[in-house]
């Protein structure tokens, strides 16, 4: 027994199913899975990416770039300290939460450098990617790896244990450290 070969149609009689004449070029078929891993770079890629510094990732060894962070928290607390309303348990919470989120899109959600120079050869790859050109468990990654686990420590401490605070610190920490790790890296989560 065949099938019947089903068309689809428009209430006007016109044939909705695409012939291969009326698209030539072949498009790749969507992943259906939120979780994708990019390819390796091939040899092109990586040759236009050693022709020029990446401004974008080096500006990390400059001197002050690791007090930064540090200045940046304090700053965030301070901010926090003069919302009288808060508790200092939310005060440190907001805190990791603000740090948390601004670090997490500035290394782990923006892909690409904001420079034309290099020719597009970093524009799949996050700012975490791009830092030492991937190489993973540098001093500069480890810092950056350590900054979001030392404010979540003291966070948790200053919230007295709470466990409620613990649990959204902890949680938030998390966010950030597992992008960082080398199980994921060039590994894209996709919600959206």
């Amino acid at each position: 027994m065949t099938t019947p070969n089903i068309e689809k149609t428009h209430e006007f009689g016109e044939n909705l199913t695409p012939s291969p004449s009326q698209h030539p070029h072949t498009r790749q078929r969507r992943s259906s899975s939120i979780i994708q891993h990019l390819e390796p770079d091939n040899l092109e890629m990586k040759i236009d990416q050693s022709l020029n510094p990446n401004v974008n990732a080096n500006w990390v060894h400059y001197k002050g770039a690791w007090v930064i962070h540090v200045v940046l928290i304090l700053f965030l607390k301070i901010f926090f300290n003069f919302i009288s309303v808060l508790d200092n348990d939310w005060k440190w919470t907001l805190t990791n939460l603000t740090y948390n989120i601004g670090s997490y899109i500035m290394f782990h959600q923006v892909k690409g450098t904001p420079f034309e120079f290099n020719s597009g050869a970093y524009d799949n790859l996050t700012m975490w990617e791009q830092i030492d050109n991937g190489d993973q468990y540098t001093p500069t990654k480890k810092f950056l790896m350590s900054v979001p686990i030392g404010l979540f420590l003291i966070s948790t401490h200053y919230s007295n244990y709470n466990l409620n605070l613990f649990v959204l610190n902890g949680v938030s920490c998390l966010c950030v450290v597992i992008p960082k790790l080398a199980i994921s890296h060039r590994l894209r989560v996709t919600l959206y």
